[in-house]
Order: structure tokens, then C-alpha cells, then sequence
């Protein structure tokens, strides 16, 4: 286990060198943030029905969300992609390793990394500076209370696994169909909209309720930032975070099962 922990620890590190690309990105999400917002509390300000999530809780959930958007399974880890298109990945098979699980810890390592850099600066300025400038209405509002930002922990290291799990299929694909641009182009909307990026899933027709309730995607954004909000309560938190592990486990069977398929006749490409 110290091995994979050692993969996690090095490639967070190495992934943390770029700041330049971070700072990008926070300016970047922080503007499609407050464009999101306006465009909630227009609909909010003109709908004359009863929401299930108030402005408040929804403001919040679109801050975490752009605080969060690198969890996201929207790409795949760049230097694996090109280790299976030119052939370096007999070198991974070589290694006294098991496979499926150094790539997932490389996979975590990819999901975290550039998320923190672009979070931390990203929740000082929605629940801290916008207060300061008078915007409290457009902030993100701190949780209710202990137990629902504890919780709110647990469901988003949960999301961190489920958003792994996901990327290492995406990374599996890439062995099968050596580009794997097909899959991989179709996943990042996919991914936003039934996880909740695009509209929080509460806000959706109660038609598709059902369906986006029990579908997998919902515990990578949904359930943490409702948490968070208390639109979730704590006494209903646990069976969104069962939920999310029990997606994890059955997406982690897959994804060996798919990888051991695929190595079963894996051709090397390169030279």
C-alpha cells in the first residue's frame, strides 16, 4: 500500500508546479460562476412555484462547483494517453505493480492536485471577499452547522473516488480503442449535466427525478454541495454517501474487469 501512497504523494506534488495554469483557471471559473448565478437569481427572481432549493443554498452549491470543477471526470491523465499511444505502456505492465491500482492513484493524484490550487482561492474570495464588498447575497454562505460540514468532507473525498473510478474507464478505454477520442469527447457533458454542474439536479422536471436520483454521476457534485447547503440534512446524508460508495465499487469492477479484458489482447503500438 506504501508504494501506491508513494504514486499519489509524487504525482500531487509534481502536479502542484503549475500555478500559472491554476490562477487561469480560478479567474476563469470565478467569471462562469457569477454568470451562473445571475442567471439563477433571474430565474429565481420570475418563478412564481416553490423551489426545492432556496437562493441561498443554490449560490453556494454554484461556488463549490466552480471551487471543485477539477474532481470532475471531464479528461484523462495526458501522460498515460500518450505512454498507450506510442507504446510506453509495455513499461507499466512491467512493473511489479498492480496495474489497475497504480493507475488509480496516479488518477487521484490528477483529480486533486489542480483542484486545490484553483479552490482555495476560489472559497476565500466567494465566502470571504464578497461579503467585503457588500455582495453577501452572491456569497458563499458558511454550512448550517459541525455535522454537515463533517459530512460534507466525507461525501467529497466519496466524489473524489467516484470521479477516479470514472476517469480510470475512460483510461481503460484508451487501451481498447487507442485514441479513445470518441468516449472521451462524449463524457465531459455527460458528467456536467447529469452530475449537477450545469443546473443542480433538484431543479430539474420531476419527470427525470427518479432517474437523476439513482444515476452515478450524481454523487460527483449533487450530493457533497447539498450537503454542504443543508438542502441534504444530516440524517438523510448517509444513505447520498452509501450511495455514492457503492457506485465507486460497482464502477471500480468494472474498470478491472475492462483493463484485464483489454490486456488480454493488448497490442503495443510505437517502436
Amino acid at each position: 500500500m506504501s508504494a501506491y501512497l508513494a504514486v499519489v504523494s509524487a504525482r500531487y506534488r509534481l502536479l502542484l508546479q503549475y500555478r500559472t495554469a491554476a490562477f487561469a483557471g480560478f479567474v476563469t471559473q470565478f467569471f462562469w460562476g457569477a454568470i451562473r448565478i445571475m442567471i439563477l437569481g433571474a430565474f429565481f427572481a420570475t418563478t412564481m412555484d416553490e423551489q426545492p432549493m432556496s437562493f441561498a443554498q443554490v449560490v453556494s452549491y454554484v461556488w463549490l462547483g466552480q471551487a471543485f470543477l477539477g474532481i470532475l471526470p471531464w479528461n484523462v491523465d495526458e501522460e498515460l494517453a500518450r505512454m498507450i499511444r506510442e507504446g510506453g505502456v509495455s513499461y507499466e505492465l512491467m512493473r511489479p505493480l498492480d496495474l489497475y491500482t497504480f493507475w488509480f492513484a496516479r488518477t487521484v493524484a490528477l483529480r486533486t492536485a489542480t483542484t486545490t490550487l484553483r479552490s482555495v482561492p476560489m472559497v476565500l474570495v466567494a465566502l470571504i471577499v464578497l461579503p467585503i464588498v457588500g455582495l453577501s447575497e452572491y456569497a458563499l454562505a458558511p454550512p448550517p452547522d459541525p455535522v454537515s460540514f463533517t459530512l460534507f468532507v466525507v461525501s467529497l473525498a466519496a466524489s473524489v473516488m467516484l470521479a477516479s473510478a470514472i476517469t480510470m474507464v475512460m483510461h481503460v478505454m484508451l487501451v481498447w480503442t487507442l485514441s479513445g477520442e470518441g468516449f472521451n469527447r462524449i463524457m465531459p457533458g455527460l458528467t456536467n449535466v447529469l452530475s449537477g454542474m450545469v443546473i443542480p439536479l433538484p431543479l430539474f422536471p420531476d419527470w427525470a427525478q427518479p432517474l437523476l436520483e439513482w444515476q452515478p454521476f450524481r454523487g460527483l457534485v449533487d450530493v457533497p454541495f447539498r450537503i454542504y447547503s443543508g438542502n441534504i440534512p444530516a440524517t438523510e446524508a448517509i444513505w447520498d454517501i452509501l450511495h455514492q460508495l457503492v457506485w465507486t465499487g460497482v464502477i471500480v469492477a468494472f474498470g478491472r474487469w475492462l483493463l484485464q479484458r483489454s490486456l488480454r489482447d493488448l497490442v503495443v503500438q510505437g517502436g
